[in-house]
């Protein structure tokens, strides 16, 4: 049951993924959460966010944005990057992030979910057969909900890598 929450990949942060790794796997597309993703909870675009989205299309990568958040605040982040997004995505609902896809140009197989929550960024790119990535969150929790759900997290990340040592163990032995 938990397995469904498995990211398929883990990072510390969406900075230091080897992009260059996923584009030879034949990725073409990304989809990014923002916050704590990208950028602190509620954060603007920083220089270093700016700056890997501009890489990543200069390496030939769609990129979207989907986020939970209201529009205002998922426009605010993307003023100085301008790349297409989706707002109020209801994730881990299938639809927004299928959706991404069409707006990059990509599809399910060819493209990476990167996101800091189990049971909504993971979760949805799992749900449709979708390479996900889950990377650490970049600042502190403030909202309740998400500070119990990330006590839930640390759970499903125990069991996550508990299997992954028995299936490494397994194939070495």
């Amino acid at each position: 049951m938990l397995k469904r929450f498995y990211p398929k990949r883990i990072a510390d942060s969406p900075y230091v993924i080897d992009y260059d790794s996923l584009y030879k796997e034949g990725y073409r597309g990304i989809i990014f959460d923002i916050d704590n993703t990208l950028v602190e909870h509620g954060a603007d675009a920083s220089d270093r966010a700016i700056e890997l989205i501009a890489r990543l299309q200069r390496k030939g990568f769609r990129v979207c944005l989907i986020s939970n958040n209201n529009k205002e605040r998922v426009t605010r982040f993307n003023k100085d990057i301008k790349i297409k997004y989706i707002h109020s995505a209801n994730k881990p609902a299938k639809k927004n992030i299928i959706k991404a896809t069409k707006f990059m140009g990509t599809g399910i197989g060819n493209t990476v979910f990167i996101g800091d929550q189990l049971f909504t960024d993971i979760y949805g790119a799992n749900r449709i057969g979708m390479m996900s990535y889950f990377v650490k969150p970049i600042g502190p929790e403030k909202e309740i909900q998400i500070i119990f759900k990330r006590k839930l997290e640390r759970i499903v990340l125990k069991y996550y890598r508990r299997d992954l040592k028995r299936k490494n163990r397994a194939l070495k032995g």
